[in-house]
C-alpha cells in the first residue's frame, strides 16, 4: 500500500500575538498553533519544513525584537536568539543551510542554521527591510526607502570576495517611488516587486534591468507567482487579488494596465500575504509534512 501523501499546511501569524496557527490545507482543519508569538508579515520563515522561525515585532515604542523557534509538533517556543535589532523579514534557503533577517535599521544578517552562527552582518538599507526573496544564490531585498538590491551571496559569504567586489552588490533599483512590500521570483531569473506606489515591477536579475511596470488600482502588499504558467497575484489594500500576466517578452518599459486579467473579490481587507499553491489569502507560507 502506498504511503499516504504528505500534509500542505498552512501557516499564518499575526502582529496581534495571536500566534502562529497551521492548518490541513485538504481538511481545514487546525492542526497546531504555536505561542507566544507576534510576527509582522513576512517575518515567518518554515526552515526546510523541519521547524519555524519567526521574528517578534517589538513592544511599541521598542528597539529590541527576538526570533522565535518552534518544533512542528509542540506549540511553545523551543529556542529564543536576540538579534542586534527588530528583524521586519526573515527567509530560508530551500535546504535550510542558511536563515536570512532583514532589520529595522535596514542591515541584513546571515546565520548558519545548524550552528546558530552569525555569519555575517552588513548595511544594506537606509530605512528598515521590509521583504527578501531568493533565486539560487542570488539574494533580493526590498527596503521601506523604495530600493531594491541584489547580493551575490557568495560573494557575501567570502572575506577575500567582498574586498575585491566594485560594490556588495550586484544591482541596484530605484524605480519605486514609495517602500517595496513584496517581492518573488521566477524561473528564469525573473524578479516581480511590490510596492505602496500602486505598482508592480518585472526585473531581470540575470541581465540587472527593469522589463515592464504595471500600474494597479490601489497599493499593493503582496506578490505570489504561478509555477504553472506566467501569471502572478497581487494583494492588493482595496481587499482584492489581482490575477496579472507576466508579459515578459514585452519590451516596452513604460506603464501597463492591460496586464491585469482579473480580480478575486473575497475579503473585506487588505492581502498582507498569500501564497498561489495555496490558494489562500491568508497564508504565510505552505509546508509539507511527512
Amino acid at each position: 500500500m502506498a504511503p499516504p501523501p504528505p500534509k500542505q499546511l498552512v501557516l499564518a501569524a499575526s502582529s496581534a500575538d495571536a500566534g502562529v496557527a497551521a492548518w490541513d490545507l485538504r481538511t481545514g482543519a487546525e492542526e497546531i498553533r504555536h505561542r507566544p508569538c507576534a510576527s509582522r508579515p513576512r517575518a515567518l520563515a518554515s526552515v526546510a519544513g523541519r521547524f519555524l522561525a519567526a521574528a517578534q515585532a517589538p513592544p511599541s515604542g521598542g528597539n529590541s525584537g527576538t526570533v522565535h523557534f518552534y518544533h512542528w509538533d509542540k506549540p511553545q517556543v523551543a529556542v529564543k536568539s536576540f538579534p542586534a535589532e527588530p528583524i521586519r523579514a526573515l527567509l530560508a534557503d530551500q535546504e535550510g543551510s542558511y536563515l536570512i533577517g532583514g532589520g529595522s535599521n535596514g542591515n541584513l544578517f546571515l546565520w548558519e542554521v545548524a550552528s546558530g552562527e552569525l555569519l555575517h552582518t552588513w548595511h544594506a538599507h537606509y530605512r528598515a527591510v521590509r521583504c527578501l526573496a531568493l533565486y539560487d544564490y542570488l539574494l533580493v531585498s526590498g527596503s521601506e526607502d523604495g530600493s531594491i538590491k541584489v547580493w551575490d551571496l557568495i560573494t557575501v559569504l567570502d572575506e577575500q570576495s567582498r574586498l575585491e567586489a566594485q560594490t556588495p552588490y550586484l544591482y541596484s533599483f530605484n524605480q519605486h517611488a514609495l517602500p517595496v512590500t513584496d517581492i518573488a521570483c521566477f524561473l528564469g531569473a525573473i524578479a516581480v516587486s511590490s510596492s505602496e506606489d500602486r505598482t508592480c515591477k518585472i526585473w531581470s536579475l540575470s541581465k540587472g534591468r527593469m522589463l515592464r511596470s504595471i500600474q494597479f488600482p490601489t497599493s499593493i502588499d503582496s506578490v505570489a507567482l504561478d509555477p504553472r504558467s506566467h501569471v502572478f497575484y497581487a494583494g492588493g489594500r482595496d481587499g482584492k487579488i489581482y490575477v496579472t500576466a507576466m508579459g515578459v517578452d514585452i519590451s516596452s518599459h513604460g506603464s501597463d494596465e492591460s496586464s491585469i486579467l482579473g480580480a478575486l473579490d473575497d475579503h473585506r481587507s487588505g492581502n498582507q500575504c498569500f501564497d498561489s499553491n495555496a490558494k489562500t489569502s491568508k497564508s504565510a507560507t505552505t509546508t509539507p509534512i511527512t
